[in-house]
């Protein structure tokens, strides 16, 4: 970045009204304005103190995450320059810290009962899916959302030994969003309360209109009698990468030789294979949970001068499954169960980056809005088109959200203008076309 004059010469001065520094923030006001996402807040939501307008508060801290905020001060974009004439119901910061101060866990149930509304109404408006009836794969992983100090409610040292939250989340891969959350504790285990987290996710989806075959992805950590009998109960089929205790290692060594199947791999050559995969039968826990299912191995050929490489000669992942189908493509898929690390990103990338209050049911409200302004953002991307269909969330920042914008009045119309020659003008029309075709609720 360069300019041919000198730019210590250009002068500065805040004093231009009519300039909106986040002006692309109209398409997801727009839709949370057609799928009366405010109106549902305020109906759902029955806080003791501080509960006049929640919706337009909600809405506030969602148009701030979307802009990259990350904290209850940043709410104040929204009022600068004419942001405030344009989105003429957002709320102070000190208005929007007291809401959130004013929650109990009744209150934050409540919150996820709006974003499981949120949810249903995005996939309606063709926001979701692009085929209801078809399958939808779950990806279950939780994180740790550091802190720092001592002055947050639940906040503790855990298995990373950092001080910090442990939320879970449950996303979808076809869509990018986020499905549910739940903040818990800092010294919660991984799978924690998975089988209710499972059971409600399930619910949403299929309270938010899909009815195909359903899959559940995860690590070792859910790797559970009661994330698998769930699962099976719920008629979800599931992919749960196993942890190697004494009976899988056994039920690898058993597995002959020559019913390991070659898979690509960078380590592979003409003469040696570098990874390979085959299955087995195995029966997961004991007594009244036993339950049969596929066991599901790829082993790899550590890389060469590593230190693993001095001790062993192939490193094995095993999961158990039991869907039908390939093994070698039902390994493969197994291996897309990463994609919840980006959407988990994404979430720290903005609204996530850290927890603001230091009270616990502030904090999980908070999360409860971060996912919902994922989801909204989200939804304007594949309401955008194929440019930004799969657009993470800081790429939407960047190409949508932030777009400065002059608001001038004509003919007693507000008109938006955006700077010429912006690449992504076509994406952000298309959205609005697709946005206010969308039924008007409220």
């Amino acid at each position: 970045m360069r300019a041919s004059h000198d730019l210590n010469r250009v002068s500065v001065s805040f004093t231009e009204k009519n300039l909106i520094p986040n002006a692309g923030l109209l398409p997801a006001a727009a839709l949370a304005q057609r799928i009366g996402l405010a109106e549902v807040v305020d109906q759902r939501l029955r806080l003791a103190e501080h509960s006049a307008n929640s919706g337009s508060k909600a809405l506030t801290v969602l148009g701030s995450m979307l802009a990259g905020g990350d904290s209850i001060d940043d709410t104040a974009i929204l009022r600068a320059g004419a942001a405030g004439e344009l989105f003429d119901a957002t709320r102070a910061p000190s208005t929007v810290g007291s809401w959130l101060r004013a929650f109990k866990w009744s209150n934050v149930r409540e919150l996820d009962a709006v974003s499981r509304e949120l949810l249903a109404r995005l996939w309606a408006a063709g926001a979701g899916p692009g085929d209801l009836s078809g399958p939808l794969t779950i990806d279950l992983d939780s994180s740790i959302v550091p802190v720092y100090g001592r002055g947050k409610q639940g906040a503790a040292f855990g298995y990373t030994k950092v001080r910090g939250y442990h939320p879970q989340f449950a996303t979808c891969a076809q869509t990018g969003m986020v499905l549910f959350s739940r903040l818990r504790g800092g010294s919660a285990g991984a799978a924690r309360g998975a089988k209710s987290f499972l059971t409600e996710t399930v619910s949403r989806v299929r309270g938010a209109g899909a009815t195909g075959q359903l899959t559940v992805r995860a690590d070792s950590a859910f790797y559970s009698r009661a994330v698998l009998g769930t699962a099976t109960k719920l008629g979800v089929e599931f992919s749960v990468t196993a942890r190697q205790d004494k009976k899988i290692r056994a039920a690898i060594e058993a597995i002959a030789e020559d019913a390991w199947t070659p898979i690509p791999y960078w380590l592979s050559s003409p003469e040696v294979s570098g990874a390979d995969v085959a299955e087995t039968t195995y029966t997961a826990f004991s007594g009244k949970d036993a339950i049969d299912v596929r066991l599901v191995v790829r082993r790899v050929r550590p890389t060469p001068g590593s230190q693993l490489a001095l001790f062993t000669t192939w490193d094995y992942h095993a999961f158990v499954t039991n869907r039908p189908g390939d093994a070698l493509e039902i390994e493969a898929d197994h291996r897309r169960h990463a994609v919840v690390e980006q959407r988990i990103a994404e979430l720290k990338s903005a609204g996530l980056a850290h927890l603001p209050s230091g009270k616990f049911m502030a904090n999980a409200a908070w999360l409860a809005l971060t996912v919902m302004a994922h989801n909204l953002g989200r939804a304007v991307g594949r309401l955008g088109g194929e440019d930004l269909e799969k657009a993470t969330a800081t790429t939407l920042q960047r190409r949508i959200f932030t777009i400065p914008g002059r608001l001038v009045h004509s003919g007693r119309r507000r008109h938006l203008r955006l700077p010429a020659s912006w690449p992504w003008a076509h994406a952000i029309e298309q959205a609005l076309m697709n946005i206010q075709a969308i039924p008007l609720r409220c």
